[in-house]
């Protein structure tokens, strides 16, 4: 991957952040990981009572199946608690 491309991309990861952010999620995690774990919490399937994510991870799953429970970083999971306004209890 050129640099150009990594640049692009680093772009996207900061604006994909930033959104979770803005929406109560910890800094350091992507909307989709944020996603993937309510999916998971819930056992596979986001219920009707989170129209956003349920949304957001069907659209997902067009471009990349189980892209939001691929997309979960089991590293973080401490940092995530402490840091989520919303959903900082979820696992």
């Amino acid at each position: 991957m050129n640099k150009a491309t990594r640049y692009l991309l680093n772009i996207a990861l900061g604006f994909d952040q930033l959104g979770n952010t803005v929406l109560g999620g910890s800094p350091d995690e992507t909307i989709s990981s944020h996603i993937g774990r309510i999916k998971r919490h819930y056992g596979g399937t986001i219920p009707w009572s989170r129209p956003f994510a349920k949304i957001t991870d069907a659209w997902l799953n067009v471009i990349d199946k189980n892209h939001s429970l691929d997309a979960i970083e089991h590293d973080e999971a401490e940092q995530i608690k402490r840091e989520s306004i919303f959903d900082g209890d979820l696992k």
